[in-house]
């Protein structure tokens, strides 16, 4: 095998093992996190999700959210000339185009809003803010989730793909 080729198959495995992250991310968010602040007072809940969208936006979560994007792209485009194989890394490109577009035209917005809204403690209708803010957050999180989830599934099988042809 070449260094090249060798080289295509890291791209590609790094694009999984991002594309992995952050599938996971939004799952956590849609199984776990979600439900769970569903059972607090509306306070706690604008409370804890200013909190975690405060702290979301770190070097470690933008390493993933953008690396999955960047990394399926190098990989495309290392593939180019691979056309079974760069179809299905070219699915998983679009299916994470889309979720990092709702991410930057939905959800963030979103939490813009609820950051906006102020200190919890001081919110005229809690209530309001709230209602405002979870319905649609978490139904397009769950989108979100499908999307990456669709996305490793056609980079998984790209690397099945690739081994099958690099052997």
């Amino acid at each position: 095998m070449t260094t090249a080729k060798r080289f295509t198959g890291w791209v590609l495995g790094a694009a999984t093992v991002a594309m992995g992250l952050m599938a996971g991310s939004f799952y956590v968010f849609g199984c776990a996190v979600m439900p769970a602040l569903a059972r607090s007072d509306d306070r706690t809940y604008i409370e804890v999700m200013q909190n975690i969208n405060d702290v979301i936006q770190n070097p470690v979560f933008f390493l993933g959210f953008i690396g999955a994007l960047l990394l399926t792209g190098a990989a495309v485009w290392r593939l180019r000339h691979e056309r079974a194989l760069r179809s299905w890394v070219m699915v998983a490109l679009v299916l994470y185009g889309v979720a990092f577009v709702l991410t930057s035209g939905v959800n963030v917005p979103l939490n813009d809003a609820l950051a906006q809204a102020g200190d919890p403690a001081r919110i005229a209708d809690p209530a309001r803010v709230r209602d405002r803010f979870e319905g649609p957050w978490v139904a397009w999180n769950v989108v979100r989730a499908v999307l990456c989830t669709g996305a490793l599934g056609c980079l998984v099988r790209g690397l099945v793909v690739w081994g099958r042809k690099a052997r």
